[in-house]
């Protein structure tokens, strides 16, 4: 079972930032897509962002723009750059590996996740 463990997340105004990271205890990270979702109270979790072994990456429209995905094989994390935050950004986020090398589903784990709220 893959460990992934999420940081970086907390308490920002909006049109702030913050920058989650995800570690994976993965020798072999750099043949595996990776992504970030969010689950907000009441909703269910949705896609925000996804990179792929080869580094393509994929938004949701809602933070196409917004938010960046970036990877670091060398370091085995993949990072999500998050700017001009909204107060509907507020969810936990969590980090998840996929199971191939493209951003499509099935997922073999995730993260614990992390807080992220934005609020004045």
């Amino acid at each position: 079972q893959v460990q992934l463990v999420e940081s970086g997340g907390g308490l920002v105004q909006p049109g702030g930032s913050l920058t989650l990271s995800c570690v994976a205890s993965l020798s072999t990270f750099s043949m595996y897509a990776m992504g970030w979702y969010r689950q907000a109270p009441g909703n269910e979790r949705e896609f925000v962002a996804g990179i792929n072994s080869g580094g393509r990456t994929d938004y949701a429209d809602f933070v196409k723009g917004r938010f960046t995905i970036s990877r670091d094989n060398a370091k085995n994390t993949v990072d999500l750059q998050m700017n001009s935050l909204k107060p509907e950004d507020t969810a936990v986020y969590y980090c998840t590996k996929y199971s191939g090398s493209y951003v499509s589903p099935p997922f073999d784990s995730w993260g614990q996740g992390t807080q992220v709220t934005v609020s004045p």
